[in-house]
């Protein structure tokens, strides 16, 4: 199931998959990090009870994370990324009211990082 040939970083393939992978623990320790922040932000985006909405996200992060930094299940963790980081742009652009630049809180970031897991579950 972990093949050495998962971690030859002369393919860029690799490179980016460990990457959308390695994101995701920042993107945790972000949400946990400001916990009550993190709880706003799903109250306001409608997600209800935003505390189950929270962990349940940590869980499937941490998840998401191992599987696609250790290759396993490659395709599937990807094709995962991408529906968890549409539901993510479009609970920010209901936050933020539409706004698109990553810098000013849009939804930018997570549309990449979904298109860029796209790319990786069409080559699983």
């Amino acid at each position: 199931m972990i093949a050495a040939e998962n971690f030859d970083l002369t393919n860029p393939f690799n490179i980016l998959r460990i990457m959308i992978g390695a994101f995701l623990i920042p993107h945790s320790v972000g949400k946990i990090t400001a916990w009550d922040y993190s709880i706003g932000f799903f109250e306001k985006a409608g997600f209800r009870p935003p505390k189950v909405w929270l962990y349940a996200t940590l869980v499937f992060e941490a998840v998401l994370a191992v599987a696609l930094i250790l290759g396993i299940y490659t395709r599937y963790a990807a094709i995962i990324v991408v529906v968890f980081m549409a539901i993510a742009a479009a609970a920010v652009l209901r936050v933020t009211q539409g706004k698109w630049l990553w810098n000013l809180g849009g939804c930018e970031y997570p549309v990449f990082w979904g298109i860029v897991a796209v790319v990786v579950a069409m080559r699983g």
